[in-house]
C-alpha cells in the first residue's frame, strides 16, 4: 500500500500521520505476535487508513502472524468502522488462502460472542 499525500477522510495527511502509519504498518509485520497485535489495535483507531492497511495484510501476502493481528484489529474497530470491519472480515471467508479464513472465522466468532477467545 502507498501511503500518498491524497485526501483522506475529507483532511490533508500530515507528514507526521503518515510516518506513524508507517511505524504501524511495519509494527504489523512484525513477527511477535505482541508488537503485531498492539499495532494492530492502534490502526484499527485510524479509521480508513487503519482500515486499507488492515485489509491489505489480511489479503497480502504476509506471515500469519500478520494475518492473525489484522483480523484482530479489523474486530477491534468501532464506531462507524465496525461495520466495514465486518465486511471485510466476511470478504476473508471467501479468500483463497487458509491462513486468512481460519482468521477470519476466528474473529467473526468472537465479535458475536460464539467462541471463548482462548486457542
Amino acid at each position: 500500500m502507498t501511503l500518498d499525500n491524497s485526501k483522506s477522510s475529507g483532511r490533508q495527511r500530515t507528514e507526521e500521520s503518515i510516518k506513524l502509519l508507517i511505524k504501524l504498518r511495519m509494527n504489523l509485520l512484525s513477527d511477535d505476535i505482541s508488537t503485531a497485535r498492539q499495532a494492530a489495535l492502534n490502526l484499527s483507531w485510524k479509521q480508513e487508513d487503519g482500515l486499507a492497511i488492515l485489509k491489505e495484510t489480511l489479503f497480502g501476502d504476509y506471515p500469519r502472524t500478520a494475518k492473525k493481528a489484522a483480523a484482530y484489529g479489523l474486530r477491534s474497530m468501532n464506531g462507524r468502522m465496525r461495520k466495514m470491519a465486518s465486511e471485510v472480515l466476511e470478504q476473508g471467508l471467501k479468500h483463497r488462502d487458509r491462513t486468512t479464513q481460519a482468521a477470519c472465522v476466528k474473529s467473526i466468532a468472537l465479535m458475536k460472542g460464539l467462541a471463548s477467545g482462548k486457542g
